[in-house]
Parts: C-alpha cells; structure tokens; sequence
C-alpha cells in the first residue's frame, strides 16, 4: 500500500472515528472499494473518511453498523457519531431538543445567562468561545455547539410556531457578556422576543428574594398530546423527565414562578433600562 497514509486517531474526534473505521474495514479484510459498496458510497469517500479530510453523517454512520453488524449497540458508529456533535453538551440534552423541536409549549427558567433559544450568534458565540479559552470543550466542538444553537432555533420557526413562555432571573440581564456591542444586541433581541404573538417574557427580580421557585435551569415542554416532559440540568449533568409524578411539581413551581415574576411590561422596561446602562 504505496499511498496508506499514517492515521493520528489523537488529533481529533474525527479522526478517532476514522481511524476506528480503518480498523474495522481492514479486520474484515474489506477494501475501501468494497465497504463502498455496502454502504452506498465511494472507495474515494471512505478513503476521506479514514483520514479524517471529511466528517461523517448520521446515515453514514448508521449504515456502516448495518455492514458490521453493530447496529443499536454500544460499540455502534452511530453513538460515536453522536458523542462527536454533541459530545459538548450535556447528557438528556440533545434527545430534549427533538421534543422540542415538536412541542406546542415551551417553557424555559434561566439563571445567569441568555437562554439559549433567545441567544444571538455573536453571544453564543462569546459562551462558546469562552469554554474553548478554560479548555472546557475543544474549537471543533465550540463550532458545533454554536451550529446546534442555530438548528434549534430554526426548529421553531415553523407554521404552527409554539407558544413559548420565558422566565429569566435578573442575573441574565445584569451579566455583561461579550462587551457592551454584543449585550446590547442582545438585549435587543429579547424586546423583539417578548414582542411576538407567541411568547411570553418575564424577569424574577433580585428582591424576588426567597420566593424564586428555581436555583438552577429549567425547561418545560407540552408536547401535541398534552404529554408534559421535564429537563433541568446541573453544572455537570442533565436529566429529562417524562414521570408525571415528578414533572407536575416542577410545572406548579413554575405557574408560582411566573405569578411572582415582574409583567412582561415591567420586564421590557427592565431591559430597556439596561440597555441605557451598558457602557
């Protein structure tokens, strides 16, 4: 083999995967040309593939378990597949977003910075950035994170668009992320959010003191069959919930968050007053 090319399965995710798909071609003593063959590809594809100069898909990587016959386990490509595009975000995190991608009802609580559905490029970018600078998460999963945010938005720009209902603590607007050109966009945005037909915009002020119902990040989704799924996360970890047992408590917290949050007048002109003061 005059043109092999030495793998680097070190030098990125993608190149683990590829090298992993060398080793598992080459076990079965399968030429390039070949597996093409069973995966619905080219010889020169998989060659690109292996060597990490393409990226693989998500069909792609569910077919090559179908060919090696590990299709649904846990050795699959697919969940290799997976760990590369969200290998940066917390676990429950991605299967909750294709709930709400189909959700009627949408209901966030957040601490500290802008939830993500209201976020511009350029601050999620920052918060991406960011993590890459603390070496939290690597410059290709800072990309791709920031690429997840923007599918998820799109997710909801949809005909029947969903009610989404927002509660933000003072903190996401009081933070200054990115300079004041950044935030100010920012702030920017959500008055246009709150301004939509189907949303709501509520801050928990700081002398809401004691009777803030939530420490941490909440999201609460109403699906088409009125099924109500939960997903709360830590600094670590994320869990979604579907037992009604433990969602309908978090649901009334969030009634009794939202019955003593300022109106979504007074929390425009909350905004509007920040905006004011950014330096």
């Amino acid at each position: 083999m005059v043109n092999r090319k030495e793998l680097n399965p070190e030098a990125s995710p993608q190149a683990a995967f590829g090298a992993r798909l060398r080793r598992a071609r080459e076990a079965r003593g399968w030429t390039q040309d070949h597996f093409a063959t069973l995966v619905g590809c080219t010889g020169r594809h998989i060659s690109a593939l292996e060597t990490s100069r393409k990226s693989p898909t998500l069909p792609f990587s569910r077919k090559v378990d179908i060919a090696f016959g590990m299709l649904n386990t846990a050795e699959s490509f697919e969940r290799e597949w997976r760990e590369i595009k969200h290998g940066s975000l917390l676990e429950g995190f991605p299967e909750y977003v294709k709930h709400e991608g189909r959700a009627v009802e949408i209901r966030v609580f957040e601490v500290g910075i802008i939830p993500g559905l209201l976020q511009t490029p350029e601050y999620a970018r920052v918060l991406a950035d960011s993590a890459v600078r603390r070496e939290a998460i690597t410059s290709e999963q800072a990309d791709a994170r920031v690429l997840f945010l923007a599918e998820r938005q799109a997710a909801l720009v949809r005909p029947r668009a969903p009610m989404v209902l927002v509660v933000i603590d003072e903190s996401c607007i009081r933070r200054i992320v990115g300079g004041a050109e950044v935030m100010d966009a920012q702030l920017r945005r959500l008055a246009e959010f709150a301004a939509l037909p189907n949303t709501m915009l509520q801050i928990a002020p700081y002398d809401m003191g004691e009777h803030r119902t939530f420490d941490r990040p909440a999201n609460l989704l109403t699906l088409a069959d009125r099924a109500v799924l939960a997903y709360v996360e830590s600094q670590t970890q994320g869990h979604l919930d579907r037992e009604i047992a433990s969602v309908v408590p978090l649901l009334t917290a969030y009634h009794q968050l939202q019955a003593e949050a300022l109106s979504q007048a007074a929390s425009v002109a909350m905004i509007n007053e920040a905006r004011k003061g950014t330096p």
